[in-house]
């Protein structure tokens, strides 16, 4: 039987599996209710080099002269500017992300304080360690496409903590990241660390390694680090992810309409700046919305109403012919429980079904908090589920089954006939070791072992049987050089490796 399959790749603007919140004329009353926003409410901007460019480009300065007023006119001039697409490259200028209509990626998430300690299980503060286990283990995830800097390490200084992130990213993976600033003066050094990896800033702008996340201050401010990271990144040719955190009832209206309006207005602040520095710099449009909840005074980011958000904003961004970013796919379980699988699961599908661009998430617990090892695994397994889910149901033309009754009423089943052994791995995707799928004798026979033990020691097992960094020598040496150059200027060393 001929069966060629008459579709090719299924991560297409034509997928399938694909879901819907908003219609036309809601995404569009929402649009329209930003732009009213910043041209009557305005923007709030702490650097005096980011005032003076928008002031000289249209801005209108507000009576009570605390913030600027942007006209329609201005910011569509701007949406306009941003690129439809746009690529990652891993340190071997291997493309990685293609972000663009129809395609998903998954990077974990950013800036957890906390990590699970994986023989304890308690939380703790991270260090230099496990973030190089964390690298390490990214690499071997298939379904993880990019680094972020995940966490934070605690024995470093502050001030070269955001840098020092990027520098171990860079040394031990090979994987593009996400990342950002903690202060706009460490842009210089991430930069260099970048340059490090590729030949110059031109090859640098011309291959993408890494997106720097920047974040408005609800409602509606550029605070002065922000809007220093935005121009600097823009001169360099950085892409960039504009990620508002409104709370739904606290600082952003309580509606989902209302806060989507919001969240469409940050982010257009944010991107009439970069294009007004650097016209067709790549942005995603993002966000990290979260549907406070009122009774704990605590920001789920496993909540459906915070997936909504996510999906909802994803629509208005994809409306504006943006490619899209969202922190979703994550939970706030405090461990590897139920709850994480749960909460995870449905916001990756989610993601997945709207075709949010840069799905960012996994690994996280506890409201963004907290960072786990053996999370990360399984939401690799997640990820690779919903990329199964992505490519859909294939129609190879001549269905034929009769034939292959025929054949299973002679031998009695079809695992080794042709029809099997041609359109078995096409079909299929198989689940690495940490999901159960062996018959309950063999389950019981290992000590009935739960998902977060498997999980622990499959961790264990990637990292020790990883080879270490694939970055020459010469190359490790320099962002050696160039991270403790750094430290010295605060007058610190960096911890060992």
């Amino acid at each position: 039987m001929d069966q060629t399959p008459k579709s090719g790749n299924n991560r297409s603007a034509d997928n399938p599996a694909h879901i819907r919140f908003l219609s036309p004329d809601l995404r569009q009353r929402i649009l329209e209710e930003a732009f009213i926003c910043l041209a009557e409410f305005g923007v709030e901007v702490g650097d005096n080099q980011a005032s003076a460019l928008l002031l000289d480009n249209g801005a209108k300065l507000k009576a009570d002269e605390k913030r600027l007023l942007i006209p329609a006119d201005m910011a569509q001039a701007a949406l306009k500017r941003v690129p439809a697409e746009f690529s990652l490259y891993d340190s071997n200028y291997r493309q990685t992300h293609h972000f663009v209509k129809g395609q998903t990626h998954f990077e974990p998430g950013s800036s957890a304080l906390k990590i699970i300690d994986s023989i304890s299980g308690q939380m703790r503060s991270p260090n230099t360690a496990d973030y190089i286990y964390y690298v390490r283990l990214v690499e071997q995830l298939k379904y993880i496409d990019g680094q972020s800097t995940a966490f934070i390490p605690d024995d470093v200084a502050v001030e070269i903590s955001d840098s020092y992130r990027l520098y171990l990213s860079l040394k031990f993976g090979t994987k593009p990241v996400i990342t950002g600033t903690f202060g706009a003066e460490s842009l210089a050094i991430m930069h260099d660390l970048q340059t490090i990896i590729r030949r110059d800033s031109a090859d640098l702008r011309r291959y993408p390694l890494t997106v720097f996340t920047v974040c408005p201050v609800a409602p509606l401010k550029l605070s002065a680090p922000v809007a220093s990271t935005i121009i600097d990144c823009a001169r360099h040719g950085i892409p960039m992810e504009i990620v508002p955190m409104p709370m739904t009832g606290f600082i952003s209206p309580v509606t989902i309409t209302g806060t989507l309006a919001q969240m469409a207005a940050e982010i257009i602040s944010g991107i009439v700046l970069v294009q007004l520095v650097n016209p067709g710099n790549p942005v995603l449009w993002g966000g990290s919305p979260t549907a406070f909840d009122i009774r704990h005074q605590t920001t789920p980011m496993g909540a459906m109403e915070t997936m909504l958000l996510d999906c909802g904003n994803n629509e208005i961004g994809q409306s504006q012919a943006i490619p899209t970013q969202a922190y979703i796919a994550l939970s706030d379980a405090k461990q590897l429980d139920t709850q994480a699988g749960l909460e995870t699961g449905m916001g990756a599908v989610l993601a997945t079904m709207s075709g949010i661009n840069s799905i960012s998430g996994p690994g996280m617990l506890e409201f963004e908090n907290s960072f786990s090892l053996e999370k990360l695994l399984v939401d690799n397994e997640i990820a690779g589920m919903c990329r199964r889910l992505q490519s859909g149901v294939t129609d190879y033309g001549n269905i034929a089954v009769q034939p292959l009754l025929d054949e299973m009423e002679r031998d009695q089943h079809l695992i080794i006939s042709d029809h099997t052994l041609k359109y078995l791995n096409q079909e299929h995707q198989f689940p690495g070791a940490v999901i159960d799928r062996s018959p309950t004798s063999k389950w019981e026979a290992e000590d009935r072992q739960s998902l977060p033990a498997r999980a622990r020691a499959l961790v264990e097992e990637i990292i020790t049987g990883d080879e270490g960094p694939s970055l020459s020598r010469e190359k490790q040496q320099e962002l050696d050089r160039r991270m403790a150059s750094e430290a010295q200027k605060f007058d610190c060393r960096l911890p060992p490796q």
